[in-house]
């Protein structure tokens, strides 16, 4: 008798055959700005689809390696990687996946829109990037606090066209040093100290306990500049060469690839996931660093430009491998047989499918609006703008976070056993989604960040007035649409309006989540139904799933299976 083999699923075009995805890119740039964005994602697209696909599969059948010594007893701590986390490398500098919007001619094209660009690019960069998404974001965020004018032109010219080369062989990428084992998210507890050496440079000192990126030539850390004071406010960002080639205090004739004096890898994570991603403990004895910024003053807000910056790409990973999910899914159900016929030809597993695709279409949009929002405040210095972005980025990074974790595991469980081998691939996207809520700060830390921006700068009125914009926009659309949004709307005034009463209260406080995640649910059906009105037939189905799901908790498998055909 003849072995059953099942065909490999193959997911749909990333680019093409992403209706939304068009779309949208369609709205924000104009026919004019699509078709100079379309040669770009295009050319991603098959690179994603071919080399770049074969390449995060070495990447994660070949984990990195930590090698701490050369045969003659050399203490050397050497991070090798595998072919396939190279190529991505090399790919993310050829396709300007970080480099986009700080390039002249880009900003030229599409001005604030440069980000809606990237944030496209990001989406088909991501899924299968086998998490080199991670360095760039950190390599993104390094390059807007370079880029901020309180930072020395000398230490910006030295490095940012570094980092935003799209030139494989001349491009870097960053890492982040922030994280200590005795603090995590409370960074008033950072004990990593920072001396002036006299010249302009200073020395680190202390322990930094998750280092992503290890591998990556330069890292921003934090650290607390002598004679600081205690409190979080007072760390300042610092740039920290990572290898011998780029430290002063180099040894002549050092080996360049060896480790920069004072950077010492203690070892690599053993991780849940992102387990192609080199991640380190680091201990850092009197480093060379670079200030970015004047150390005698508060640093933590600068260092916030690139907190942010990294937030939107954790809510851009988050959308991406959702939809590279549901591809790889749908892909799966039409190839697979069960009961005489088609899996796709189940009403109930195309319903769930069909659910899923309005979350995916949920957390592409808010994911989107915030790289919006960036370019706005970036090319524009569009104040209106930057206040909403202080709310949106922190929503974004935690709703996006939690719906890819859920998605994740339905996508698992849509592949029945062969969704829990691992050669399959299959187990990565819930093992990759993971770390999601917890990168750049858990749900909880987020949600205690959305409280300040309501109370101390009051964040929360634009997008109130965005979902009241809405709320007229959707009567043309569906009257049961605009009745719950309007009613959503009024119902976060009143919580709103108890938080500016009692922002310290242990019932405020209680709720941080619940309001987060209400206020994030009710902008992503705004923003769904702006691009509904639009003109977008997947975006009106997926505000009227999307309300009925996440702001007045129905099952709406029955409606979504009758969608189908349009969510997916």
């Amino acid at each position: 008798m003849p072995r059953f083999v099942q065909p490999a699923p193959v997911p749909a075009d990333p680019y093409a055959d992403d209706r939304l995805l068009t779309g949208w890119l369609e709205r924000h740039l104009g026919a004019t700005g699509l078709d100079e964005a379309k040669g770009r994602l295009v050319a991603l697209a098959a690179d994603v689809a071919g080399p770049l696909r074969a390449a995060h599969a070495d990447a994660e059948a070949n984990p990195p390696a930590l090698v701490r010594y050369d045969p003659w007893g050399a203490r050397i701590d050497r991070i090798d990687t595998p072919a396939g986390w190279r190529a991505q490398r090399d790919a993310a500098a050829r396709h300007a996946v970080v480099a986009l919007p700080y390039l002249p001619e880009a900003r030229g094209t599409w001005g604030a829109a440069a980000r809606v660009v990237q944030h496209a690019l990001l989406h088909l960069f991501g899924p299968e990037s086998a998490t080199f998404s991670c360095p760039v974001a950190m390599s993104d965020g390094a390059a807007a606090l370079l880029s901020l004018p309180d930072v020395a032109s000398e230490v910006r010219d030295a490095w940012l066209p570094r980092l935003i080369s799209t030139d494989p062989a001349r491009a870097i990428t960053s890492g982040q040093w922030m994280t200590e084992s005795q603090g995590g998210s409370d960074l008033a507890r950072s004990d990593t100290t920072a001396r002036p050496a006299g010249d302009g440079s200073w020395r680190l000192t202390g322990e930094k306990w998750f280092c992503s990126a290890a591998d990556a030539a330069m890292a921003v850390a934090l650290a607390r500049p002598d004679g600081a004071g205690d409190g979080s406010r007072v760390l300042a960002p610092f740039l920290v060469p990572r290898y011998a080639a780029d430290s002063p205090l180099a040894a002549a004739g050092q080996d360049p690839a060896d480790p920069a004096p004072g950077v010492r890898i203690h070892r690599l994570k053993d991780k849940l996931g992102t387990r192609a991603l080199p991640t380190a403990e680091i201990g850092l004895a009197d480093a060379y660093a670079l200030p970015l910024g004047e150390p005698s003053q508060p640093g933590l807000v600068r260092a916030m430009t690139l907190v942010v910056v990294t937030r939107l790409h954790n809510a851009a990973a988050a959308a991406g491998g959702m939809r590279r999910g549901l591809d790889l899914a749908v892909a799966y159900a039409r190839g697979r047989r069960v009961a005489g016929g088609p899996l796709a030809d189940s009403p109930l597993h195309t319903a769930t499918l069909a659910t899923l695709a309005v979350d995916a279409a949920g957390a592409f949009v808010l994911a989107g609006h915030a790289f919006g929002l960036l370019g706005r405040v970036e090319v524009g210095s569009d104040p209106a703008a930057a206040t909403e972005l202080r709310i949106v980025a922190p929503l974004a990074k935690l709703a996006t976070g939690r719906l890819a974790v859920a998605s994740a595991s339905e996508y698992v469980e849509a592949f029945g056993g062969a969704g829990y081998v691992e050669d399959t691939g299959v187990p990565r996207l819930l093992r990759d989604a993971q770390v999601l809520p917890i990168w750049e700060g858990t749900t909880n830390v987020l949600a205690l960040d959305v409280l300040r921006a309501v109370v101390r700068e009051d964040a929360a009125a634009p997008l109130l007035s965005r979902i009241d914009a809405a709320v007229e926009a959707a009567r043309a659309l569906h009257p049961a649409l605009a009745d719950t949004l309007a009613g959503v709307a009024g119902e976060l005034r009143g919580t709103l309006a108890e938080v500016a009463a009692e922002p310290a209260s242990p019932a405020v406080l209680a709720g941080a989540r619940g309001l987060a995640l209400r206020l994030a649910y009710a902008l992503t059906a705004a923003l769904l139904v702006e691009q509904a009105a639009w003109g977008d037939e997947l975006a009106e189905a997926a505000a009227r799933l999307w309300a009925r799901r996440w702001l007045r908790g129905e099952d709406v498998a029955v409606d979504a299976h009758r969608h189908a055909e349009v969510l997916l």
